[in-house]
């Protein structure tokens, strides 16, 4: 996002109030102002309005890094390639240093590249006359210091340089290529501290796209105690003048003529012409172009199981029919076993023409077979004709000399044990989440929250394409649960998944 001249002080205001010519004037208290300044010094304008239902202006996520009264102040930033995440982080960061005397501010980027674009940012800002005036000594490499006391500095991505840390602001730019561990270590970064008149709590902001489902942003944009802020490449699109017909305008299916309704309702436009947003969705196939311009969803080329798709999948109650001693279906669960990770159990229903819903789940570690037997016994949900389980399970414990299966089977549980590869096993899903004709055959309930997230993060090592084991980090145990009960099923003979594109074994 190139960084125009400041604007003459005699440019014409139409929609807000002209702030003081006095640089750099009183902070701003109102977004207008805020919109204002930096429209008037460093001749930005920067969008304030989501074009998307669901979406956010990237204006939005300006503000609630400014203002420090909004809630909760640790937030994210999901948006698309190209969509000024690093550029708007840097005007953030500019805004508080020169407004919040004092104050320090980290930057920790994804990559050494990806930090020299934010400080190529700051640079820039930092070279117009007036905010020159502002800086002590020269800006280095790696830090920015004003004469009112405030810094930044960039951050290596290493643990010495996050460790020992205390500052306002944490700024994670592609926060997606961090190493976990290094993420880890920056939770504890972060002091409030009053700056000149205004009171700092200490703050990580996260900025990235979303590559991956089972990454740290797919995390973080589920967290309920950080502020999600999210827009696309319509979003962000520039003014759309009449050259561009709507209906055979690319990009119509996205937009539905959205910019051209912004255009006359003078809100401001983005920064991305719509001619290289029309260059760059011709260059990129579906799939990246939803995941990384349009932020839909993450890209799910390394997963085991792509053929799952929550909008198809997922469903928000129990198939009509299905309770206790109905003629035509059939309850059936499934298990994998754990001790130190958790053990897994699935109750689903299978109707007369063999579509199965699994209906609920109980995910919990550190807790002895027999809790889990009380636990399947006195569910609320009808008797389970079988169970299927790992065939490992048939392994006789060294203390008590007998195995998980005939505790099960002692405990009055019919218990099913198919011994087929895993590869056979995930097979048989793929086969029942896309046939290769007809409607799915499963389903699940939304309140099989672990299971729905391991079905999406279940995936194969992304630095290793050769590999045909799928990753163990967490997610293989609920999608073992689901293939042992599939197993059960359909195990006696073994489906044709001509529907699997894509398939990693040799």
């Amino acid at each position: 996002m190139p960084i125009p001249p400041p604007i003459p002080p005699d440019d014409p205001w139409t929609d807000l109030d002209r702030p003081t010519p006095s640089f750099p004037g009183p902070r701003p208290a109102t977004p207008a102002a805020l919109h204002a300044w930096a429209r008037t010094w460093l001749g930005v304008s920067v969008p304030d309005a989501a074009l998307l239902p669901g979406h956010q202006a990237p204006f939005d996520y300006l503000c609630h890094a400014f203002f420090e009264d909004r809630e909760p102040r640790d937030c994210v930033v999901w948006a698309n390639r190209g969509g000024g995440k690093t550029f708007l982080a840097a005007l953030a960061t500019v805004l508080d240093l020169v407004f919040k005397p004092g104050i320090e501010i980290r930057i920790l980027a994804g990559s050494l590249e990806q930090a020299g674009r934010m400080h190529a940012y700051l640079r820039a800002m930092f070279a117009h006359e007036e905010l020159a005036r502002l800086v002590r000594g020269r800006i280095t490499d790696r830090r920015v210091q004003l004469d009112n006391g405030s810094g930044c500095e960039l951050l290596a991505q290493s643990q010495t340089s996050v460790r020992g840390v205390r500052v306002q602001k944490l700024r994670c730019d592609e926060v997606e290529l961090f190493d976990e561990r290094l993420w880890d270590a920056a939770q504890l970064t972060t002091r409030e501290k009053r700056c000149g008149d205004v009171l700092v709590p200490g703050s990580i902001e996260c900025l990235s796209t979303m590559h991956l489902p089972y990454g740290i942003m797919h995390r973080l944009v589920h967290d309920p105690a950080r502020r999600l802020f999210r827009w696309g490449v319509v979003d962000v699109l520039g003014t759309c003048g009449p050259r561009h017909a709507c209906d055979a305008c690319p990009l119509e299916p996205e937009c539905a003529g959205r910019a051209k309704r912004r255009d006359a309702s003078g809100a401001h436009a983005g920064h991305l012409s719509v001619d290289d947003a029309i260059r760059l969705k011709t260059r990129v196939g579906r799939t990246t172009w939803e995941s990384e311009m349009l932020c839909q969803r993450p890209r799910r080329t390394d997963c085991v199981l792509p053929e799952f798709d929550a909008r198809t999948h997922v469903v928000h109650g129990p198939p009509p029919g299905c309770q206790s001693g109905r003629p035509g279906w059939t309850w059936i669960g499934g298990m994998d076993f754990g001790i130190r990770s958790p053990t897994v159990v699935l109750w689903a229903c299978v109707d007369s023409r063999g579509v199965m819903t699994v209906v609920d789940e109980r995910v919990v570690r550190d807790e002895p077979l027999r809790a889990h037997v009380e636990a399947i016994r006195s569910s609320s949900w009808p008797e389970l004709r079988w169970l299927g389980v790992d065939p490992a399970g048939h392994g006789r414990a060294l203390q008590t000399g007998a195995s998980d299966v005939e505790a099960l089977t002692r405990a009055g549980l019919a218990v099913r044990a198919v011994r087929r590869p895993r590869r056979d096993g995930l097979d048989l899903i793929r086969a029942r989440l896309r046939p290769a004709t007809g409607a799915p055959r499963i389903f699940f309930h939304r309140r099989c929250a672990r299971l729905i997230e391991s079905l999406e993060r279940y995936h194969y090592p992304p630095e290793r394409p050769e590999s045909v084991e799928p990753v163990k980090d967490g997610a293989d145990h609920a999608v073992d649960a689901l293939r042992y009960m599939v197993l059960g099923l359909d195990g006696a003979h073994r489906a044709a998944c001509a529907s699997y594109l894509g398939r990693r074994e040799p």
